[in-house]
């Protein structure tokens, strides 16, 4: 069971120690933990291991605690597990350096290496870490593709993660523009917090009125000041200060959001004394584009019956301004650079890790030139287990734009870039963002984000041109498509996208086939050929019709039953491996699980009555235990289907019975049993044989790239050794059991009301 915050609360100064002593601050301890979770090797991503964590506001130190445990009683050898982490998301992992689909962007993750012995463990701290979800992702090295039976001894390795953070729970607050004296100390760090506003197109940290207790006539800033938080990927900005006053300067700053100051003596020896101020700049609210006032519900209430805004439902809105029909003169006469079009966006949940965000205002979005278009689109944690798609098409139905002009978009998380052209990175103060552009030559771009960040993300588009004027063309229009979908293009024809889930946190992965693989099963590299892939069903299915054999021998002997039951199996199996095929030559004549449960069903149950037959006991023994074992088994498939004891139990027990029953007679017959040595060596040594090494085969030998051959070598084996173990037909028994008491001029005679039947007792001998 997940043990999830114990929280300790240290309420008590915290005096020297490894963590530092940060002055009037009060700091608590917050630990978690995860159960320890079983890894595997890697294969695709549902071989991860994810956890997540959350660190909370104003944390100063989160570190983690790695443990790893080899199972014991197999012999394993060393690997090394692969820990990745990341903030805000889980991570995008390429361990074995696959290909990832077009248009498909991602970052590296933080990556630790853990050498396993027996017992394993390491550490990982990280100071000012960022608050909100942080998320774990550990495995094995590379899977060597061989298939291991379920419930076979095999290496096992758990992996347990720790998490302890030490937070202060009286941060000061910095105010806009109210001046506060600090004092920094080489082990007592000053931690203050600021908060930005939404529309912030800067935030300035300034440090003024420096003054040293060792040395007061200095006046030097021997300080390290820092703005933001540690993400990994994404750092705080650094300032070193060195004279009487310096400043740090965040364009633009995330929005909306707590942004951490910390501010460190730079010296080893020197308190410093100094006067820090916070400043942040709105250049002016936006105009919005679309719905003012109340009308925000007279729309919803129009999409909810037609799901898109059609032109009848233009007149419910009011004050609307257009900018693809107004002029230029509409658009403000002067606006400062920071200014922005806001267009308000609907969000709407389709399904599970399926998210649609629409403009109100319909699909077309108006660009200028003069000032950036916003769009925000709000990504929560339950859906940053998916794929978030931008794709952006320019719409020239009416206008044609020039060679040099084109529309810069730039997709970013926590705030948007407030000014664009083709020279301005696509970044903000600290985090990164996505740039693409469209123009009249290339009229559409795609971006694919993988677990994207849970924040709220900005699309900022703006109309360049190669000089100040634009000429005739002012306004454009672009269609800005954003979705959020579980998978990358549902992982195309060779893949399945399938929704995992770590505790309550769901995410995606493609699972892929025929040899495809990567991100989205787009990497050919080692994908199988058409060709191969109808060879493989062929032989997979074909094989199976070498059960013929024992079902002509078992008819000719008299074992109809045993013959029904090789028949069953031989139909389901050839069909289920027809359906089971991993590329485009399948076929699936019924649902695919109800394929799999009559092939391993008919499977343990082949063997089953074999064994039984082979122990030559009364019929009514025989077909009783026929009866008991089948419902038996059947009950085991359902419970698990994959179960080692699903085929071992059968078989022991009906081993069991054989041995038991031969015994009796060999001990009673004071002859070896069955006496014919012939029948040993000729039938059951060979039949045995083909036996054992069947199981070998189908429990050492198989991998996923040899097993269409190595599967079907089990079904010839198996099939090979049922022909040899068919014991051979009883004395005194008849050709067809329905015939007996029937003359061969079909005229049965009659005993009474009954048909006579001779009560001697057979004789169950071996020729």
């Amino acid at each position: 069971m997940e043990v999830y915050f114990l929280r300790s609360v240290l309420l008590v100064a915290l005096t020297a120690g490894t963590l530092g002593d940060d002055g009037q601050l009060t700091f608590v301890s917050e630990l978690s933990s995860k159960p320890a979770q079983k890894l595997s090797r890697y294969g695709w991503y549902g071989n991860v291991r994810l956890q997540r964590f959350h660190i909370p506001e104003d944390a100063a130190v989160a570190r983690w605690l790695f443990s790893v445990t080899r199972g014991q009683g197999f012999h394993c050898g060393q690997h090394n597990v692969t820990i990745h982490i990341r903030w805000g998301a889980p991570p995008v992992i390429n361990p074995v350096g696959l290909v990832f689909p077009n248009a498909t962007l991602w970052s590296h993750p933080l990556s630790l290496t853990l050498m396993v012995t027996s017992h394993s463990s390491m550490t990982f701290n990280l100071s000012n870490p960022a608050p909100g979800d942080w998320y774990l992702a550990a495995h094995l090295p590379r899977d060597d593709g061989r298939i291991e039976q379920k419930g076979f001894p095999s290496c096992s390795y758990f992996f347990q993660p720790q998490l302890s953070v030490r937070r202060a729970v009286d941060t000061p607050v910095l105010q806009q523009g109210i001046p506060l004296s600090q004092t920094a100390a080489p082990d007592r760090a000053v931690r203050l917090k600021v908060f930005v506003p939404a529309f912030a197109s800067s935030l300035s940290i300034s440090l003024t009125d420096c003054s040293s207790r060792e040395e007061p006539e200095s006046g030097s800033c021997s300080l390290v000041l820092r703005v933001g938080s540690s993400s990994l990927r994404d750092g705080p900005l650094t300032v070193n200060c060195s004279g009487v006053s310096c400043s740090a300067t965040l364009s633009p700053p995330p929005w909306e959001t707590w942004v951490r100051v910390v501010v460190e003596s730079n010296h080893d020896n020197y308190t410093v004394t100094f006067t820090i101020t916070s400043d942040s700049i709105v250049d002016c609210k936006p105009k919005s584009v679309g719905l003012k006032g109340d009308d925000d519900l007279k729309v919803l209430r129009g999409n909810s019956s037609s799901n898109s805004m059609s032109a009848d439902n233009s007149s419910v809105i009011t004050e609307v301004v257009d900018l693809s029909n107004s002029s230029t003169s509409l658009l403000t006469p002067v606006l400062s650079p920071g200014c922005v079009w806001s267009v308000p966006v609907l969000s709407e949940e389709l399904d599970v890790l399926s998210l649609r965000f629409t403009p109100v205002n319909g699909p077309n979005v108006s660009v200028t030139h003069i000032h950036p278009t916003l769009l925000s689109y709000p990504v929560h944690s339950h859906a940053s287990g998916g794929t978030l798609n931008l794709q952006l098409t320019l719409n020239t139905t009416n206008i044609t734009l020039g060679n040099s002009s084109s529309v810069v978009a730039c997709l970013s998380p926590w705030a948007p870039v407030l000014g664009l052209n083709h020279s301005q990175p696509c970044r903000t103060a600290l985090f990164l963002g996505y740039g693409v552009h469209v123009n009249t030559s290339v009229p559409k771009a795609v971006i694919r984000l993988p677990f994207p960040h849970s924040t709220t993300w900005y699309l900022t588009l703006q109309l360049t041109c190669n000089s100040s004027d634009c000429g005739n063309v002012s306004v454009v229009s672009v269609v800005p498509e954003v979705y959020i979908s579980a998978c990358v293009e549902d992982c195309g024809t060779y893949g399945e996208c399938r929704l995992l889930r770590s505790y309550s946190y769901l995410y995606s992965a493609c699972v892929c086939k025929a040899g495809w693989s990567g991100w989205g099963c787009t990497d050919d590299s080692t994908a199988q050929s058409y060709g191969r892939q109808v060879t493989a069903a062929l032989l997979l299915t074909l094989s199976n019709l070498l059960f013929l054999p024992p079902i002509v021998v078992a008819v000719k002997r008299c074992y109809i039953t045993e013959a029904s039951v090789y028949l069953f199996t031989m139909f389901f199996s050839t069909f289920y491996h027809a359906c089971d095929q991993p590329g485009v030559a399948v076929l699936c004549i019924m649902d695919y699980d109800t394929l799999q449960y009559c092939d391993f069903l008919g499977s343990v149950c082949s063997i089953w009555v074999t064994i039984l037959c082979m122990a030559r006991v009364k019929d009514v023994f025989k077909y009783t235990l026929f009866m008991l074992g089948a419902l038996l088994i059947a009950m085991s498939m359902q419970l698990d289907r994959r179960g080692l004891w699903n085929m071992l139990g059968p078989v022991l027990c009906a081993v069991l019975g054989m041995v038991t029953v031969w015994v009796y007679r060999g001990v009673k017959r004071r002859h070896c049993y069955p006496p014919s040595w012939q029948r040993w060596v000729f039938y059951l040594i060979p039949g045995i044989t083909c036996a054992l090494i069947g199981v070998c085969v189908y429990i050492f030998a198989e991998t996923e790239d040899n097993y269409y051959y190595t599967h079907s070598l089990w079904h010839v084996l198996v099939a090979s050794s049922v022909v040899f173990l068919l014991p051979p037909k009883e004395k005194n028994r008849e050709t067809w059991s329905w015939t007996r008491g029937w003359s061969l001029s079909w005229s049965p005679r009659v005993c009474g009301y009954t048909l006579c039947q001779s009560s001697k007792d057979e004789l169950y001998t071996v020729t």
